[in-house]
């Protein structure tokens, strides 16, 4: 959220952490508000999961109705970005080998570590050594 804030406002403008704080605040409690109307619709529907649908119907409910075109926007707008993911893969029945999603799930904690420290990859330590050895082996 801290980024958002500062990527939506000029280079010379600052923000005060009290208020940041507050915008995180606030955004925390929409979000809390729309995901309990959104609960409701879904119960009203008998329904077990809660759908985009119900999301929408709960902005129109709340009186967040001018959102609505964008939220769908933007859902759609994932629904593309998200066809292209393992997750996407995964879903559409094409199923990896243990060693391939073992060898994914790697790439993708190697790429979360580079966004935590700023694109910088932090130095591959050496593994150890996975050799047998008896020394290391529990005697019953």
């Amino acid at each position: 959220m801290f980024k958002i804030i500062k990527e939506m406002l000029p280079p010379d403008v600052r923000v005060a952490r009290d208020t940041q704080d507050l915008l995180v605040e606030c955004c925390v409690e929409f979000i809390n508000l729309v995901s309990s109307e959104a609960n409701d619709v879904c119960n009203r529907e008998d329904k077990r999961t809660i759908a985009p649908e119900h999301v929408l119907k709960a902005l129109e409910v709340l009186g967040f109705g001018e959102y609505i075109e964008e939220v769908a926007a933007a859902y759609e707008q994932h629904k593309l970005e998200t066809l292209d993911s393992p997750k996407g893969v995964r879903f559409s029945g094409i199923e990896m080998t243990e060693e391939e999603a073992a060898a994914e799930q790697q790439r993708m904690f190697a790429e979360a570590r580079a966004r935590m420290n700023n694109g910088v990859a932090p130095q591959k330590e050496p593994e150890p050594d996975r050799s047998f050895d008896s020394q290391n082996v529990d005697h019953v």
